[in-house]
């Protein structure tokens, strides 16, 4: 795999711009920790010879806590991996236990613990609200711990049961409940608060970061920025209307790259696409969407659509204007997609 992959940049590496400086990496999906600190070096290695990396760019991996070792983490450190995404979830161990994760709650503060010992001081986690049987004074504790812990960064979404799971199939079976909606709606507004209330920047619905911790990697997704995607199942994105990704299966990916063939599949977004994307991802930040982006970007018949949605939504109060910016007020970011989704041209 490993060949495929540093292969596949050799035969892309005219598709970013190289007059750009690239501003970080990302080892993710999956599990990359898998890979070697040899292994991820070599393809830092090859990313250096195509293209120029800012001086200090980003450079990320997701990781588990039970694959989390001093030797490995050391390694990683060695070939420049400066930022640890690490999926700790809870530090409640029944809420591990329902998820089917590896790891117990000892581990999961060890993991953080460890690292920065070994110098990763910009650690992200991921952390997951509305677990069945969970109450508020747990979530309260799991915020209370991430704050402890010196994370850097923070990542949270409401737990989603993913269709032909055992989870899904406990809830069927009335095993276990879903959290509501309004209980829901109470874990993220007390999380808002608490991490801002500790030095936390809400930047984004799901992300909170320390000052100048910001994720740049998914802050390029928002901000609509070109990317380029290496291995199976990666997407790309030209930063104008055309987007791709690679096949998903292992086999034919390694197979296709070693006939020298991209195995990609693409599309080109429609006016519309692009629009609703913006929307959708513009909204989700704390920056909003530039309402004269929007008129210069698109046709009148699109601009004319979001400027009378616009008007109904800030009269709703579920819009706000911040110079020429279009937000959604702090009391409304709970209902963040649902709101963009009625700016949408259909």
């Amino acid at each position: 795999m490993l060949g495929a992959i540093t292969r596949e940049i050799d035969l892309r590496k005219n598709e970013l711009d190289h007059n750009k400086n690239i501003l970080s990496i990302y080892f993710g999906g999956g599990t990359p920790s898998v890979l070697s600190a040899n292994e991820l070096g070599r393809i830092i290695e090859k990313i250096n010879k195509h293209f120029s990396l800012e001086e200090n760019a980003e450079i990320t991996l997701e990781i588990n806590p039970e694959n989390i070792n001093s030797r490995y983490i050391q390694d990683i450190t060695d070939i420049g991996v400066n930022r640890l995404s690490i999926g700790i979830q809870s530090f409640w161990d029944p809420d591990l236990k329902i998820t089917n994760r590896a790891h117990n709650a000892k581990q999961a503060e060890f993991s953080i613990k460890s690292v920065q010992d070994k110098g990763i001081k910009n650690v992200s986690i991921d952390i997951i609200y509305g677990f069945p049987h969970s109450d508020f004074e747990i979530w309260k504790e799991n915020l209370r711990k991430a704050v402890f812990y010196g994370v850097t960064h923070i990542s949270s979404y409401a737990l989603t049961v993913e269709p032909n799971t055992a989870l899904a199939f406990q809830i069927d079976k009335k095993i276990h409940d879903v959290a509501s909606e309004s209980l829901q709606n109470r874990y993220f507004y007390f999380m808002v608060d608490y991490l801002q209330d500790n030095g936390f920047d809400h930047y984004e619905i799901s992300n909170f970061g320390k000052p100048n911790f910001y994720s740049r990697h998914n802050t390029s997704y928002w901000k609509n920025l070109p990317y380029l995607g290496i291995g199976p199942a990666a997407h790309s994105y030209d930063g104008k209307k055309t987007r791709s990704w690679n096949i998903q299966n292992n086999a034919k990916y390694i197979q296709s790259i070693q006939r020298e063939i991209l195995p990609i599949e693409r599309e080109i977004l429609s006016d519309t696409e692009r629009y609703n994307e913006k929307i959708m991802t513009g909204l989700r930040t704390k920056w909003g969407v530039d309402i004269q982006e929007i008129s210069t970007l698109f046709s009148e018949e699109i601009f004319d659509n979001f400027n009378k949605n616009m008007h109904i939504k800030l009269k709703e109060k579920q819009l706000i204007i911040e110079n020429t910016q279009l937000k959604i007020p702090k009391e409304k970011w709970f209902f963040a997609d649902r709101i963009a989704s009625g700016l949408f041209v259909v």
